[in-house]
């Protein structure tokens, strides 16, 4: 369950720093898109985690944590970088 998450960061850990209990990571077999800005149009993202907190989630792409939202097919709408720091983007939820 914890498989993904950067060293030292357990679900657990997460679910503790969120506030959220029912944080789990998702399966990766998804779509997952971030919008571009200004351009009403959307970038596919490759993720290696991603992390849902009910209807939001945090999604990793090449070292940087996305926030989004999950949709009812299951797919994933981010709109924006919150950065490499899991930490940093939680504190943003």
């Amino acid at each position: 369950m914890d498989a993904g998450l950067p060293a030292g960061w357990t679900i657990e850990r997460v679910r503790a720093l969120s506030g959220d209990s029912s944080a789990a990571p998702l399966s990766l077999d998804r779509l997952v898109v971030v919008e571009v800005a200004g351009q009403g149009d959307y970038e596919p993202l490759r993720p290696d985690v991603i992390l849902a907190f009910h209807e939001l989630c945090l999604v990793r792409d090449d070292g940087e944590w996305f926030m989004g939202q999950l949709d009812d097919d299951g797919s994933v709408i981010c709109w924006a970088s919150y950065g490499p720091d899991l930490a940093e983007a939680i504190r943003s939820l």
